[in-house]
């Protein structure tokens, strides 16, 4: 499974970067806003700024919502990097626009997926990944991890090759359970990563084995 992160925030992505364990980044207008990344200008700044710590898959979401605008913006977002994935939300002009987007060549990722429904027709209309968003449908009492599961089984069954991207990953049970699951992706925030470096036996096991070899090599008085 790959792991993208979910900031806009440049410290995060290289320490993630330089932990080497990052495929990606993922990012929308209020991680951009999070950041103090405002005005066209900036924001596209900002993006290459990105592209060029990672070097792969950075996801940049259009702010236009019409077909005829979201195919703009999403071509001058394009042309940024050769790494940029024009990320679109669900929508029937999204869907039409997806579709010219893959027939250009265009990587595309569909976000603010909460239905297997909405995730077979950007996987038909030819999106590049699909972000169903696990922790936001559990926090309306609805079983995110089903819904990750229900996508990859559908798209396993018809041989699609658009690959599920687990997104509003919250902690990391979320992330182990996409793994299991079968997932392509998963993207997170950089707290949530290093939280899979945590266990308590992990903590104990090396006090005792620094106190261990601190003990059996006290000086000879």
């Amino acid at each position: 499974m790959k792991f993208f992160i979910d900031t806009a925030n440049l410290a995060d992505i290289r320490e993630a970067q330089d932990m080497g364990i990052l495929d990606g980044v993922t990012t929308n207008p209020s991680l951009m806003a999070k950041e103090g990344i405002t005005g066209k200008d900036n924001v596209m700044r900002h993006y290459k700024q990105i592209c060029e710590i990672v070097q792969s898959d950075v996801s940049a979401e259009v702010i236009s919502v019409k077909y005829d605008e979201m195919i703009k913006e999403g071509e001058e977002l394009a042309d940024i990097d050769e790494n940029i994935v024009v990320k679109v939300p669900m929508s029937g002009d999204s869907i039409k626009a997806i579709k010219y987007f893959s027939e250009k060549g265009i990587r595309t990722n569909c976000t603010l997926i909460f239905s297997a429904g909405q995730a077979l027709l950007a996987a038909k209309a030819g999106a590049t990944y699909v972000s169903p968003f696990v922790g936001r449908l559990d926090d309306i009492s609805t079983d995110g991890m089903a819904l990750i599961e229900q996508i990859v089984t559908i798209f396993t069954n018809y041989g699609y090759s658009t690959e599920v991207l687990a997104a509003s990953v919250r902690h990391p049970m979320h992330v182990i359970q996409c793994a299991e699951i079968g997932a392509d992706i998963m993207t997170a925030p950089l707290s949530v990563m290093k939280q899979l470096l945590n266990h308590p036996l992990t903590d104990s096991g090396l006090a005792k084995f620094l106190a261990d070899h601190e003990k059996a090599n006290l000086p000879v008085k």
